[in-house]
């Protein structure tokens, strides 16, 4: 059993880590399985929308596995098996945490358990997220003297405010689902036999958009964050010019006026 499972049906794509036993804790396999299955969702254009999700009932992930993946990065256990190799040689972590290496569509988390350390990172490169009540979140990191090095410096304190980002950066403290949810970093929290139902409903809703306004509208938002105000309409209006020009901007507003159900085709 492989362990990042991917499935892909109806422009929706479904990554579940699979390694429940260790609390879906990133390996060098986790990690390779993560970076092959962003790569599909980027190059694939039937791809409109992934949600992503852990095995189990008990951790969405639980951050790096400490045994296997840091003493790797660190130096000191060498490359024993393939994944450790393709770890060292193509992913050294930035695809599968979502950092660098942007899948350029939506990525909606299903939040099925804790995401401490690792896990949260991954979470920080989603756009939509959902969680059970149950669930942790934090970033343990310097507890251990290591560096949150998925990204967490500079997307959470863009994710919540800077001074709570900051509190939970170095004192390495968990917060609760609904503590997160209210300081924005979650969407929603829902029972767990609801978490999937409504991951895949909202992946339904946006799957049916515009997939080249979608990925647009997603572009802008990600890259014209921090810009004086003037410069980043500039940048806007760069994303925006080619959606009005594809072939869905016509499909789209042509359907409305027919009262019908518009059928896109990504171009």
């Amino acid at each position: 059993m492989s362990a990042v499972e991917f499935e892909h049906h109806d422009h929706i794509a479904t990554v579940t880590i699979n390694r429940p036993e260790a609390r879906n804790a990133m390996n060098p396999e986790v990690m390779v399985g993560l970076f092959d299955a962003f790569s599909e969702v980027e190059q694939n254009s039937d791809i409109r929308v992934a949600v992503i999700t852990g095995s189990g009932d008990n951790a969405f992930c639980a951050g790096a596995d400490l045994g296997q993946l840091i003493p790797l990065m660190t130096g000191t256990r060498k490359a024993e098996n393939e994944w450790d190799q393709r770890y060292l040689s193509e992913v050294s972590g930035q695809g599968a945490y979502l950092i660098n290496r942007d899948p350029t569509k939506p990525v909606i988390a299903a939040i099925n358990g804790h995401a401490i350390a690792g896990g949260m990172e991954l979470v920080q490169g989603t756009d939509i997220r959902i969680s059970v009540p149950e669930a942790k979140f934090g970033l343990q990191e310097v507890k251990w003297a290591i560096f949150p090095a998925g990204g967490s410096t500079v997307k959470l304190p863009r994710q919540m405010p800077y001074a709570k980002a900051m509190e939970l950066m170095l004192t390495g403290d968990l917060i609760s689902a609904e503590e997160a949810r209210q300081l924005g970093f979650l969407n929603y929290v829902v029972e767990a036999d609801e978490l999937m139902n409504r991951s895949m409903e909202l992946a339904t809703k946006l799957a049916a958009n515009g997939p080249i306004a979608v990925q647009a509208i997603r572009k802008s938002a990600r890259e014209v964050w921090g810009y004086p105000e003037a410069e980043a309409l500039k940048m806007e209006s760069t994303f925006s010019r080619p959606v009005f020009q594809s072939e869905d901007a016509v499909e789209g507003p042509k359907a409305f006026m027919q009262k019908r159900q518009p059928v896109y085709k990504g171009r």
